[in-house]
């Protein structure tokens, strides 16, 4: 198969399954407002692209980790609400509210910071924050103690400044109920003890993908769902009928060479694969700069005319090897699944993450960033 970009290895995103996605997450939590997270490109789906599928779906807000991903969604005409999950850096906090971000906040003196520069503007308009506590993260947040208490008081009561939710963020959703279930209660009685204070607002979010799926009890007014948006489990065993999901990404390459070789014939850097056989073996365009990882070299496969064909020899920056001596009628051109099914074979980002020792959120995010996307199912029209 040819295709219209400019390279022989080519992600392939399909919006349908993106729709279809967020339609079963939005059924498990029906009373709930959704943050999509869109950071890092999407996950390597195109924060544009995804986000204009999502607003036609009606989605609420929009979450980035940065200003410069909020400003990408700005420049296309976005004007759904953009949350900015991570600090803000206390230089650009103008640019913040320039894009009209809603941030989330970790201490005073990052709210102090943002009422005194919405001061200087001529805007009257107030600056909607949620404020992060710490529940059990251990990442962003305030601890809630006595002093902790005092300054969300403090920030309640900074000009221009309006408390619009409280945030926090499971650390085990996925793999850990007992933990997760003390998150909700000390997250519950941080509310409550906030509402003592005459702090009230309007919405309380903490559940991510894991918590919409398995604790309905925390989905209060906003949840926040990244990885299973794109047809991805946060960890495997949560596939246990609860929602069913398709990958939103594939990801191909063309054969590009096709060369048969004797036996005992070294193959790439190191020659750490030699051929037990004569063997054929096809190179394909596409290699750790690309997301396919350096550290499955000699382990991961893909699939070829309906059969699995093993990687061989160490994949490289631009291109990998694979051993084709057993795919039947293979041809120069023929379209290798490195991500993606057919029929009952399949390779997912799962099976690659195991292999990496990492997450299946990494793996797309790193097939996004260089390899050409292209897109199937519903389109809303140019990206500009």
């Amino acid at each position: 198969m040819y295709n219209e970009t400019r390279r022989a290895a080519w992600v392939e995103i399909d919006l349908n399954a993106l729709n279809d996605n967020y339609r079963a997450l939005r059924a498990l939590a029906p009373n709930s407002a959704f943050i999509a997270a869109v950071k890092a490109d999407a996950y390597g789906h195109n924060a544009v692209k995804t986000s204009w599928e999502l607003i036609k779906g009606g989605i609420e807000y929009l979450g980035v980790a940065t200003l410069e991903e909020a400003v990408e969604l700005r420049q296309t005409g976005i004007r759904t609400p953009i949350v900015l999950l991570n600090t803000t850096p206390r230089g650009n906090v103008k640019d913040l509210l320039d894009l009209k971000a809603i941030p989330v906040v970790a201490s005073y003196e990052d709210a102090s910071l943002l009422s005194k520069t919405a001061r200087s503007t001529r805007s009257d308009r107030d600056v909607d924050i949620l404020v992060a506590v710490e529940t059990g993260m251990g990442r962003l947040g305030v601890i809630f103690d006595e002093e902790g208490s005092r300054k969300i008081a403090d920030m309640a009561r900074l000009p221009r400044i309006r408390i619009a939710g409280i945030f926090s963020h499971f650390a085990a959703a996925d793999d850990d109920p007992s933990f997760t279930l003390k998150q909700i209660e000390y997250f519950d009685r941080i509310v409550a003890s906030l509402a003592d204070m005459g702090i009230r607002p309007s919405i309380r979010t903490i559940a991510n993908s894991a918590g919409i799926m398995r604790y309905p009890q925390a989905h209060y007014e906003v949840v926040r769902s990244g990885i299973s948006l794109y047809g991805l489990y946060p960890a495997p065993d949560m596939n246990d009928g609860t929602v069913s999901l398709r990958p939103v990404m594939s990801v191909r390459a063309n054969i590009v060479l096709l060369r048969k070789v004797p036996a005992g014939f070294p193959i790439s850097y190191g020659h750490t694969f030699y051929t037990e056989r004569e063997s054929l073996i096809g190179v394909l365009p596409l290699g750790y700069s690309d997301g396919l990882p350096r550290v499955i070299s000699g382990r991961g496969r893909v699939i070829v005319n309906g059969v699995y064909a093993p990687l061989v020899g160490t994949i490289t920056m631009d291109q990998a090897m694979v051993d084709l001596t057993d795919v039947p009628g293979v041809k120069e051109y023929d379209e290798a699944i490195v991500v993606g099914s057919d029929g009952a074979l399949s390779v997912t980002a799962d099976e690659i993450a195991e292999l990496s020792g990492t997450v299946n959120y990494e793996v797309t995010t790193r097939f996004g960033q260089r390899l050409p996307k292209i897109y199937k199912g519903v389109s809303w029209g140019r990206i500009i």
